[in-house]
């Protein structure tokens, strides 16, 4: 299951939701805009202390730039269905 965690107004989560989207990737988004305990705990796992944070399971792959850089070197597909 892909889960990114986003925030309002943030026009990176809504760039990596459109590549998601764009790609018929289904996923979860968790709004962390007021929920500074979860963002920490997220943080705490993934090491980025911005959003988007997408994870893949367990696995952070980043943020937007992190799967854009996937996307574009054509791995993108085989880390969301690993």
């Amino acid at each position: 299951m892909v889960k990114v965690y986003s925030k309002n107004f943030c026009p990176f989560c809504v760039k990596a939701k459109s590549l998601l989207t764009s790609l018929g990737v289904e996923f979860e988004e968790i709004d962390v805009t007021n929920n500074i305990d979860l963002l920490l705990e997220i943080s705490k796992k993934s090491g980025f202390k911005t959003v988007p944070q997408i994870f893949v399971g367990e696995k952070c792959l980043g943020g937007f730039s992190d799967i854009e850089a996937l996307h574009n070197d054509g791995k993108l597909m085989e880390e969301l269905n690993a």
